[in-house]
């Protein structure tokens, strides 16, 4: 009871004082009621305390956080803060341990699951440091949680080309294309319009995360399947793909990603959704010898050390390696 009432007076002078001031007045506040209990007593005014969390949620749309991991933020918050039923300023480490230890055993949720929560609710009390309106983050003495490093799969050629001959129109042939030569997310694909595409240079403009453009290319295949696709449609939708029938709206990625799960489920390839094309490009890119820094730029990634997570080093390369400069 005593950290929250000091917690309640330093979270009342926030916009007063500044953070070495805070530091100060708590170590004052800490040695003056340390020889005092305080007991809680019933507040029946109504309080409104700040909107922390909806601040977080604008200042990361600023930035160029998509929507969709807007809403992931603030369920995952959202559930933090129900289940240790605090004031955001007043949650301590013990009090994120735990719900971390709950939501663990109580859903079943992988290592890699807790690790993803741990790092948002790291990156909502970091802000909130940065922004001095708490004095330490609780996150900070939570190291990262080990997990077990998983080889993801990539499409083969063969998978590719059954995709490809199975797919039910010539837009889903496209975005089969579109995907697999470019690399690029499906975030990215269902924004495109037809004015991006230069088909002379066969490439196109995209953008990215955080409402960064860049140039992506397409091969000679994709490049006709496009334009094959193009001069099918009856709209005048500015969009790349659209909807199959009227009235022929932008395609969604819940859209392309129920397509691509159909077509899979279909021809018996398990596990066939967008990012899955984007690591095939990366792990093919870098296993025929594109420099990495390449793949890097083509596939949009600010750190270099995401680029290698979707690159994986194909086992059968290492053993023709091996034999080559070993055995």
């Amino acid at each position: 009871m005593k950290e929250i009432f000091i917690q309640t007076i330093l979270s009342s002078m926030l916009s007063s004082l500044n953070n070495n001031q805070l530091i100060v007045l708590k170590q004052s506040l800490e040695e003056a009621l340390i020889s005092y209990d305080i007991i809680a007593s019933v507040n029946t005014k109504e309080t409104n305390a700040p909107d922390y969390l909806g601040l977080f949620i604008t200042s990361k749309r600023l930035e160029g956080c998509s929507e969709r991991t807007l809403s992931y933020y603030k369920a995952t918050i959202n559930a933090m803060l129900n289940y240790v039923n605090k004031e955001t300023t007043q949650i301590t480490t013990d009090d994120v341990r735990g719900f971390l230890s709950y939501y663990q055993n109580d859903r079943k949720a992988s290592k890699v699951t807790i690790d993803n929560i741990r790092r948002i609710l790291s990156s909502y009390y970091s802000w909130l440091e940065d922004e001095e309106l708490i004095l330490k983050s609780p996150i900070r003495r939570i190291k990262k949680i080990k997990t077990t490093k998983i080889v993801k799969d990539t499409y083969t050629d063969e998978e590719l080309e059954k995709m490809r001959d199975f797919a039910p129109s010539k837009r889903d042939i496209a975005i089969i294309d579109m995907l697999s030569s470019t690399g690029i997310r499906v975030g990215e694909l269902v924004k495109l319009n037809i004015d991006d595409v230069n088909f002379d240079e066969r490439e196109c403009k995209v953008l990215g995360k955080g409402d960064k453009e860049r140039i992506v290319y397409f091969d000679a295949r994709t490049k006709i399947h496009l334009q094959e696709y193009i001069n099918n449609r009856q709209d005048s939708n500015l969009a790349l793909f659209v909807s199959l029938n009227e009235p022929y709206s932008r395609i969604t990625i819940n859209s392309v990603e129920s397509r691509l799960r159909e077509i899979g489920k279909s021809l018996g390839i398990k596990h066939v959704y967008p990012h899955k094309f984007r690591r095939t490009l990366a792990t093919m890119a870098i296993d025929k010898g594109m420099p990495i820094e390449q793949v890097q730029q083509l596939l949009g990634h600010q750190k270099i050390d995401t680029t290698l997570e979707y690159a994986m080093v194909k086992q059968q390369n290492v053993k023709v390696s091996h034999k080559r400069y070993i055995g």
